[in-house]
């Protein structure tokens, strides 16, 4: 399994609205395809200058080679020249007491 942040984004205006859309509802449907849980789906402001997605997902091993082949595809049919994929490393900061959290201030 991999916890990736998937980021599409249409800065250099080369997708008009529709375009945009359509572009943003193919990537999401395509992680939402092959995820095995989904952790949460960002987007820019609709107000924003440039419109931005990233979309953060539990990419089973088996499926990442097939997903980045597919989303690299979806890069080409909408002009873009690539979608970001950062894989994360997840630590978890086990709960202190507040006396402990204090010993390090």
């Amino acid at each position: 399994m991999a916890t990736v942040y998937i980021s599409i984004g249409n800065s250099d205006d080369k997708l008009t609205q529709l375009q945009w859309h359509a572009f943003h509802a193919a990537v999401n449907a395509l992680v939402r395809r092959f995820a095995s849980r989904i952790y949460g789906d960002w987007v820019s402001p609709s107000t924003e200058m440039w419109q931005n997605a990233c979309i953060a997902a539990e990419i089973p091993a088996e499926h990442i080679d097939v997903l980045k082949a597919l989303l690299g595809r979806h890069a080409f049919d909408y002009l873009q020249d690539s979608i970001a994929w950062a894989e994360a490393t997840t630590e978890f900061v086990a709960a202190q007491a507040p006396e402990a959290a204090d010993d390090v201030r």
